[in-house]
């Protein structure tokens, strides 16, 4: 098994950057996945090629003695504990972490019609806290949201912020950056999907809607909300009620329980 003792090792260079800087995990076109339960969960749900090493301290290696024949299909490297602070972007590392490929969807794959049910997504505006991304993501694969659409200016889905908090669930939710998004808003629109604002100034209560159909839900900028050229493209504003001195709630908060009111009525089985 290969061994990698040095700081200043290309590869340890390399994985450094993929923690902290998405320039590198734009041009690569991978990112990193920390822990052993991510690690393993992951492993799972990804083809063997898309899993470009792993690499795991000396002290775990001796500790666990099953765990490289547990990931030995793939390349994996073991490390000094020196090196895995180094790589490593938490403050108490598991001893194990993995460089994968990143995920790749069209706007066409997540907007299509899954088998079965009609498309439930979730569009992002310009989300910008990596936990309230992670959590929505996490969320989605719960309700049986099929898609999201993330707007270029919304945190990056291979953060390690974003990725600790989806629990793996990254693997399994189609998602699609998209560089424009008011044109993804029409593509949305032309397949026949309803868009609906989560909005501070929403006319109708958000449990008043019908889900049932192709449906899909707008979340804002944490502090700003939805942009006026959003909130105009939506086929309706719909707000959550809030009682006490609450001006507004977590964006992550907001999209559960919309994701959660179109999970409910489809569940229900009948129309509003």
């Amino acid at each position: 098994m290969e061994t990698i003792t040095s700081v200043n090792n290309k590869i340890v260079r390399h994985l450094a950057l993929l923690e902290t800087k998405a320039r590198e995990r734009k041009k690569s076109r991978s990112f990193i996945i920390e822990g052993e339960r991510i690690v393993r969960d992951s492993l799972k749900e990804l083809p063997p090629g898309d899993v470009l090493g792993i690499y795991v301290t000396q002290e775990l290696a001796g500790r666990s003695p099953d765990l490289p024949a547990g990931v030995g299909a793939y390349r994996v490297v073991t490390v000094t504990e020196e090196v895995f602070r180094k790589i490593s972007g938490t403050q108490s590392p598991q001893g194990i972490l993995a460089e994968v490929r990143i995920p790749e969807y069209s706007l066409a794959d997540v907007i299509r019609e899954p088998e079965g049910r009609a498309p439930l997504l979730v569009m992002t505006e310009d989300v910008q806290d990596p936990g309230n991304l992670g959590t929505m993501i996490r969320t989605a694969e719960a309700a049986g949201v099929t898609g999201m659409i993330l707007s270029e200016g919304t945190a990056d889905p291979t953060n390690p912020k974003v990725v600790r908090a989806t629990m793996s669930a990254l693997f399994r939710m189609k998602y699609a950056v998209v560089p424009d998004f008011a044109q993804a808003l029409a593509s949305v629109r032309a397949a026949g999907i309803r868009i609906y604002a989560a909005a501070l100034e929403g006319s109708r209560l958000y449990d008043s809607c019908s889900y049932r159909g192709g449906t899909a839900f707008l979340i804002g900028n944490e502090g700003n909300g939805l942009s006026a050229e959003t909130l105009a493209a939506a086929d309706g504003k719909i707000r959550i009620p809030m009682e006490g001195r609450i001006e507004s709630l977590n964006a992550a908060m907001s999209a559960g329980i919309l994701m959660y009111e179109a999970a409910r009525q489809r569940r229900a089985g009948k129309e509003l």
